[in-house]
């Protein structure tokens, strides 16, 4: 088994809510993340929510604020919240807040001084997954994934390009479009280069138009979202949706801005939904 270390474990909502941290073949760095593991019967597997969090963000944004576990104990679903980029002093960064480190866009970059260390796609779709099915009691046939903006932006592509082994999707005030926005085109440009084809594997929009397809979607956005119009650009992805003939929930919340107020008031709707769909 891969080294695991325990950075610390909580009694919470009839479960464990733990932190962890381990070396990553991927990043070339040690990564930290969290898990929260309801009580179960000896030898159960648990369906498995990933969620990817936003910009300037670690696992503990979620973590802390996020109030999934009271939902989580009572459907039975564990909940994995990674961190959004690789960390450490050899690691590059960026001054702004929408690149580097907190913003790795969850993305395999291919320019340096980024590409050594900031693979968070390779981490997030095969590496961390097999690190979880080793060290706790997951089911990963039955796995789901959500998260916030630019985690948002990561579920969508995500479960886009490995269809078969999502059956739910959600995410809250996801970035739809970053071909599409500022956030996008500067840190796609950055971390890909300037060729915008080799950008659309991480859009959600173009990979529709593509042809990727997932069976359901549940998406909330706040219209008081002071992002909504400049960077996320919602109505893209019900447009999408729509050519694609992809059963999409896109719900516009009136007055939920973009901040964990928002989330944790719909998150026990998603852990739900989400849990409706895995116990199948």
């Amino acid at each position: 088994m891969s080294a695991l270390e325990t950075v610390e474990e909580h009694r919470s909502h009839s479960g464990v809510q733990g932190v962890y941290r381990h070396s990553s073949a991927s990043t070339g760095t040690e990564m930290t993340f969290s898990v929260f593991v309801p009580d179960h019967a000896e030898g159960a597997k648990l369906p498995v929510l990933w969620f990817l969090s936003g910009l300037t963000c670690t696992h503990a944004n979620v973590t802390e604020k996020g109030e999934y576990r009271a939902a989580c104990a009572e459907h039975g679903v564990i909940f994995v919240a990674p961190d959004t980029s690789p960390r450490g002093e050899d690691v590059p960064d960026d001054e702004a807040y929408d690149f580097g480190k907190g913003a790795g866009f969850y993305v395999d970059a291919t320019q340096e001084p980024w590409a050594r260390h900031f693979a968070m796609r390779s981490y997030i779709e095969r590496e961390l997954p097999a690190l979880v099915g080793e060290h706790f009691p997951v089911d990963l046939d039955r796995q789901g994934i959500t998260g916030h903006s630019m985690g948002g932006h990561g579920a969508l592509t995500v479960a886009l390009r490995n269809p078969a082994r999502f059956r739910s999707v959600s995410a809250f005030s996801p970035i739809v479009s970053p071909l599409n926005c500022p956030w996008g085109e500067k840190a796609l440009g950055g971390y890909l280069g300037p060729d915008r084809e080799a950008w659309r594997e991480y859009d959600a929009c173009a990979l529709i138009d593509d042809g990727a397809r997932i069976d359901h979607l549940l998406v909330d956005q706040g219209t008081g979202d002071d992002f909504l119009e400049t960077q996320l650009k919602t109505g893209l992805l019900v447009e999408a949706c729509e050519k694609a003939g992809i059963a999409a929930d896109i719900r516009m919340q009136d007055g939920y801005d973009h901040s964990y107020y928002f989330i944790s008031t719909f998150m026990a709707e998603h852990v739900s939904w989400h849990a409706e769909r895995l116990a199948r």
